[in-house]
């Protein structure tokens, strides 16, 4: 069912280490909307208070914050109280998706794969972690609070363990030292409770890193996806079983590992993805014959209060 919302604030930006992602991400969205006739308000978190939000006279709000602050459920229980509709999941599942540890302790409970792991917590002595945990490498390691591949390092022996923790811990004081799976990464974007074709992420440096995801030409993005049509099939039911296990609406997308053996993993799910040039979910939605302007506007069109 089409709702009516003309005056629509976009908010971008926000002061999180994904900002400049943001910035491009809610410009792209902005554009598309005014082209469909809508009053567009861009709103940058980081330099208008959020309290502007309550006199603007905007009939929802599209969340294209990026990280802290946009993704963690904090904007998201601000609109709940100022009975603002606004896109995608709510303070919940926001909270709980923003959370990489807690999001694969919840979803261990309906036997999805994830990569073992251990957990680093700050204040832990980092030379002696390794012996300590038993770690086998090579491993990856990321923070359990970000996004973007934001303080994430592939660790290949014990030595270089240390400073890859140290430079994961400034952005979230627990980090997931994750077992590296050697093989192909595909991305499955969902749409309201539809999953999009899947895509094969193959970047020339080997790892997807920040500058492979946002710089174009560094990654090749195959699709479809060249795994098995009974993967891919599997891949996609799970996909739209985990946005209902955690609660999520609106789009999203799930990213996975598969082993050797063509077996996925799942690593984690984006609540609030990437609408630039080289994002993953457009180029989905793209190959399911949604252009950039429907897919804004399907997106616009899920907004609504937990309650």
């Amino acid at each position: 069912m089409n709702k009516v919302f003309k005056t629509i604030a976009v908010v971008l930006g926000g002061s999180s280490s994904e900002r400049e992602v943001s910035l491009r991400t809610g410009e792209a969205i902005a554009k598309a909307l005014e082209s469909t006739g809508c009053q567009v308000v861009r709103f940058d978190p980081k330099s208008q208070p959020l309290a502007d939000l309550l006199t603007a006279k905007i009939d929802a709000v599209f969340l294209a914050l990026h990280g802290k602050g946009g993704e963690d459920g904090c904007i998201q229980g601000f609109l709940e109280t100022a009975k603002i509709p606004y896109t995608g999941s709510g303070v919940l599942s926001s909270a709980l998706c923003y959370d990489k540890l807690r999001t694969k302790i919840f979803l261990s409970h309906y036997g999805v794969k994830t990569p073992d792991y251990h957990v680093y917590r700050k204040g832990e002595a980092t030379n002696t972690w390794a012996a300590d945990h038993g770690i086998h490498f090579p491993v990856i390691v990321k923070p359990s609070h970000e996004g973007s591949s934001v303080g994430m390092t592939i660790v290949k022996e014990a030595a270089d363990l240390p400073a890859a923790l140290e430079k994961a811990v400034p952005y979230c004081h627990e980090v997931l030292v994750e077992a590296f799976i050697t093989g192909c990464e595909v991305t499955c974007g969902v749409l309201g409770l539809e999953a999009l074709p899947l895509i094969e992420v193959a970047p020339k440096s080997g790892f997807y890193d920040y500058e492979s995801k946002y710089t174009p030409g560094k990654t090749e993005y195959i699709l479809p996806a060249r795994i098995e049509s009974a993967t891919a099939a599997r891949i996609a039911k799970q996909s739209v079983a985990i946005m209902k296990w955690l609660g999520c609406r609106g789009a999203a997308r799930l990213d996975y590992m598969l082993d050797a053996s063509g077996e996925p993993y799942f690593l984690e799910i984006n609540t609030i993805p990437g609408m630039t040039q080289t994002s993953l979910l457009p180029k989905a939605a793209a190959a399911a014959g949604i252009d950039f302007t429907q897919l804004c506007k399907r997106i616009l069109n899920s907004a609504e209060l937990d309650n």
